[in-house]
């Protein structure tokens, strides 16, 4: 697939536009953290289209106490794939990793 040729304001917009996704993620990663948003509430969030986008491992890495090896760890304990993203999850997989991470 050929990348499309945009328009300086075009391209501007795409730019802004990425920009505000990558910004409401953080803030929903920094709710999260600060325990102002629920995991249950975040993963209701997943029809989002921004917050949709986020990684799995992301998210699990975003709760205190977890890092990267424990996130790795309780995906495969899931069978969550390392690349799924939150509007991906299914209802056993969103209802597992509550319980897990609750």
């Amino acid at each position: 697939m050929a990348i499309p040729q945009l328009s300086p304001a075009e391209r501007q917009a795409a730019l802004e536009k990425a920009k505000a996704a990558r910004i409401k993620r953080a803030k929903v990663r920094d709710d999260l953290k600060s325990g102002k948003l629920s995991l249950k509430k975040v993963l209701g969030m997943k029809d989002d289209p921004v917050v949709g986008r986020m990684k799995v491992s992301t998210l699990i890495e975003t709760m205190p106490g977890y890092g990267k090896a424990k996130a790795e760890k309780i995906m495969a304990e899931l069978h969550i794939a390392e690349s799924r993203r939150l509007r991906g999850l299914g209802e056993r997989q969103e209802a597992a990793l509550l319980e897990r991470l609750s």
